[in-house]
């Protein structure tokens, strides 16, 4: 085993771009192209992969296509007859009202032989902004960032949006009536429900505006009048039995189980044996950073649940509960709580990262923690724990070195974290 083989940052990267691959568009999204229709084919999407995922529709269709996609500003991509709009993420923006009334103008006057092939992907929900009368943009973009740090899981807020929106909650869908429509997913959400994947918006919605209204009174957010009357005013979204979506079909071509594998395949290569604890891990990102690290003190000390050299690999979506003022997305955040955790414990390497090559809203994928992080920040003296009260992790690791940086990846299957234990 060579040098560079034995350098733990070199492994974790390697196994962070494995996982990257095994979920590109551009291998994953041909072999789930339908057939084409009689009639016109139109292409609408959103989210962070939605560029890269019409790249590949044009790379592999034999007939003509129109559309429009939405994506985050820095995520589009060269294509060719669809059209890629960019707009405001996490917070929508007026470019997002703009560009989503261009997409639904393009399924007005379909026919029963026209196909509608719909790519979403995590960021739609905020990319598909159609706020629901009487709701105001600037009402909606309080919701929103009051709901990113109240500390609510994602299906949460997402089922807020739902009822906040006039084209989520299969309501896209519906508009699409009488043509075929099938949508393409790249999960972003733990358990992969085409629901919840960018607020659902071809697939029907069994949850009321009560439901939203206890969720934004569980988590204490605030709400703008415009919010309080959109609730009250809420038409109901398509249930499952409703006509209008009896030629909708759904189809998951990629999400995080798949990136975990693809990283323990790479990891067997390189001669370290590993563990997916799974896809779907929730919860406050400092307590997933302790139990993470009691996992790896285990492994290290009775060979337990796997004995080392060993990866530990996991996915899903965490959650932080703001309540300082500093800059990190929950990666970041969980990297510096395992720091923490870990202190004491010998030879622990950990990468954190989300897949869409940015925490947060941060210009970081994540952050890479090794032995002597606390000991470098030691030196600068740093305080850990104060960074960490602050929820100021970014300022944290560009301080130490730990910050990791790749871009927009163009692809979206949320967090990925493998800790190595020698």
């Amino acid at each position: 085993m060579g040098a560079e083989r034995q350098d733990p940052r070199v492994w974790l990267e390697r196994w962070f771009q494995a996982a990257l691959a095994a979920v590109d568009p551009a291998r994953c999204l041909p072999p789930m192209l339908p057939e084409p229709g009689a009639g016109r084919t139109v292409v609408v999407g959103a989210g962070k992969a939605a560029a890269s995922m019409a790249a590949a529709v044009e790379t592999n269709w034999t007939g003509p296509l129109s559309g429009t996609v939405i994506v985050p500003y820095g995520h589009a991509m060269a294509t060719g007859s669809i059209v890629v709009r960019e707009a405001g993420h996490p917070v929508p923006d007026e470019a997002g009202v703009e560009a989503t009334q261009e997409l639904l103008g393009q399924l007005d006057g379909l026919r029963s032989d026209d196909l509608v092939l719909v790519l979403l992907s995590g960021g739609g929900s905020a990319l598909l902004t159609a706020p629901a009368p009487p709701l105001t943009l600037a009402g909606k973009q309080a919701t929103t960032r009051a709901l990113l740090r109240s500390g609510a899981p994602i299906d949460a807020i997402n089922t807020v949006r739902r009822h906040l929106s006039a084209v989520k909650g299969g309501r896209l869908a519906a508009r699409a009536h009488p043509a075929r429509v099938v949508t393409l997913l790249i999960s972003d959400v733990p358990g992969d429900d085409p629901a919840t994947i960018a607020s659902g918006p071809t697939s029907p919605d069994t949850s009321t505006p009560e439901d939203a209204r206890r969720i934004l009174d569980r988590y204490q957010v605030p709400c703008d009048p415009s919010v309080t009357a959109a609730l009250e005013q809420a038409q109901p979204p398509p249930r499952p039995d409703d006509a209008r979506l009896r030629r909708v079909s759904c189809h998951v071509v990629a999400g995080a189980q798949a990136a975990l594998q693809a990283a323990a395949q790479a990891a067997r290569a390189d001669g370290v044996t590993p563990l997916v604890l799974g896809d779907t891990i929730e919860g406050e990102a400092r307590e997933v950073a302790r139990v993470l690290i009691g996992m790896g003190r285990s492994c290290r000390r009775w060979g337990a649940p796997v004995p080392p050299p060993c990866v530990l690999l996991s996915g899903g979506e965490t959650s932080v509960t703001v309540r300082g003022s500093g800059r990190g997305g929950r990666n970041t955040e969980l990297a510096l709580a395992a720091t923490l955790a870990a202190d004491g414990i010998p030879g622990f390497h950990l990468l954190c990262a989300d897949t869409d090559g940015i925490d947060g809203s941060e210009d970081n994928a994540g952050a890479l923690v090794d032995p002597a992080t606390l000991e470098r920040a030691c030196a600068q003296g740093l305080d850990a724990w104060a960074h960490l009260a602050e929820n100021d992790s970014y300022g944290f690791f560009e301080a130490v070195g730990g910050l990791l940086h790749t871009g927009p990846t163009l692809t979206n299957v949320n967090d990925f974290r493998a800790l190595l234990v020698p």
